[in-house]
């Protein structure tokens, strides 16, 4: 199940660092780091900064449902190709109080229509154990838009 139009998981993870983070404002303002992207399964790590959380110091909601949902759509990427997310819904388990936000993502059943996919938020912080945040199921939608390699090598 690796991603269309790709060898292997470097080039996924070549291709959402220069496309996928880079050229999405948002993304790249909040410093996106994709760490796995192949075979149904994405991990992404970002830094927690003060103006991404709420007024009691914990990371914002609406950030924890970003890493959800990049999370889901990334790993349904790696196995369908392009994608846009349908929809998702979240569960909120605990305040995200660490440093750094971590969501993984895994392809539960893949179609030609829609991916469904789950995906598991976690904080974490140098000073104690990582921390089970929100959990959230995905729709994630194939566009039909390839890519590729080759798309990467262009449009750099």
């Amino acid at each position: 199940m690796s991603r269309p139009g790709f060898d292997n998981e470097e080039q996924v993870l070549d291709y959402m660092k220069r496309i996928a983070v880079a050229r999405s404002g948002f993304s790249s303002f909040l410093a996106l780091e994709p760490v796995r992207c192949w075979n149904g399964e994405a991990e992404i790590v970002m830094k927690v900064r003060p103006e991404m959380t709420q007024h009691h110091g914990f990371a914002h909601g609406a950030i924890i449902g970003l890493m959800a949902d990049n999370a889901c759509a990334w790993a349904a990427s790696s196995a369908v190709g392009d994608v846009v997310t349908g929809s998702y819904t979240i569960n909120f388990l605990a305040p995200a109080k660490g440093t750094t936000l971590r969501s993984k993502g895994s392809v539960v059943k893949s179609g030609k229509r829609q991916v469904v996919v789950r995906a598991d938020v976690w904080s974490e912080d140098d000073k104690a154990e990582p921390v089970l945040v929100a959990v959230a199921q995905a729709t994630i939608v194939p566009t039909g838009i390839a890519t590729s390699k080759e798309t990467v090598e262009v449009t750099s």
